[in-house]
């Protein structure tokens, strides 16, 4: 299992610095979508020139115009790129046909998504490298969120998948049991004292 660092800060200076710091550990840097709308994508293009060695994750959660936005991403440097789940069908294909031309992905997004399991299924039949069973901040801040219904959505749709939503040290061994292919840790990370220890404790915690 891959392990992915979500940055949700908000320079270009600052995920460099975050991405400096984690980098050894982490398999997927991904700049997150507030970044991505302060920053630009010039900072998708700094992360990789910093990090050539690095899958560069442009998390653009496009929803319309998906060859477009996707092109833009590639071009700017990104190896993979959202397009939300609950976006047209065109939409998807239309960003798996740029990520062909780019020979890179396209990740479906399901945040929002009612029925992952059937979309999930959906996606990667419209070509998407992977799906993420994606939580975001709003819903996990909800009093009674949990983890196991994106779990259970992943090992149910038997096609590639992350989990994003709350990993943390605690949760990363659930995920991996869960089939994951990719575990997106976020605040687990950049809100730690020490986000290099946090992300070596979450890769040494991958079996």
């Amino acid at each position: 299992m891959k392990l992915q660092v979500a940055m949700d800060v908000l320079t270009t200076e600052a995920a460099l610095e975050l991405a400096g710091q984690v980098a050894e550990y982490v398999d997927i840097i991904e700049l997150g979508t507030p970044l991505i709308k302060a920053a630009g994508l010039s900072a998708v293009t700094a992360v990789k020139d910093a990090h050539p060695d690095k899958i560069v994750f442009a998390d653009m959660k496009t929803m319309d115009a998906g060859e477009l936005e996707a092109d833009i991403a590639f071009k700017a440097g990104a190896d993979l790129v959202t397009v939300l789940g609950t976006a047209d069908d065109s939409t998807i294909a239309g960003a798996v046909k740029a990520a062909k031309a780019h020979n890179k992905g396209i990740v479906v997004d399901l945040i929002g998504v009612a029925d992952k399991v059937t979309r999930a299924k959906e996606a990667r039949a419209l070509g998407a490298k992977f799906v993420e069973m994606h939580a975001g901040l709003d819903e996990q801040a909800k009093p009674g969120f949990d983890l196991n219904g994106l779990l259970s959505a992943g090992a149910e749709a038997r096609v590639p998948f992350s989990v994003a939503g709350g990993v943390k040290l605690s949760t990363i061994a659930a995920v991996q049991q869960a089939g994951a292919d990719v575990a997106v840790v976020g605040g687990g990370i950049y809100s730690a004292a020490d986000p290099a220890l946090a992300a070596k404790q979450l890769r040494a915690a991958i079996v």
